[in-house]
């Protein structure tokens, strides 16, 4: 028999917690990386959506650039 107190404070023992945390590191990853992905498609449509916009206010300022020209020069309008 050996001396007082408690066996684990001497002997090493498996902890079953320690895979369990390593998985819960590995989902977590694996939905910061999905996020992540939705993310860059998000920023990627905004840009697209951002890029439409602005040729349409271009547009729209061609328009009436053009008009006022037509109105300066005395031309027809079409």
């Amino acid at each position: 028999m050996r001396g007082g107190g408690s066996r684990y404070l001497k002997e090493p023992f498996d902890c079953a917690h320690g895979p369990r945390i390593e998985k819960n590191e590995e989902i977590m990853a694996l939905r910061f990386a999905t996020v992540e992905a939705r993310l860059a498609r998000i920023e990627a449509l905004i840009e697209r959506l951002e890029r439409r916009v602005w040729m349409i206010v271009f547009g729209v300022v061609a328009v009436v650039l053009g008009d006022a020209v037509q109105s300066l020069a005395g031309w027809p309008a079409v």
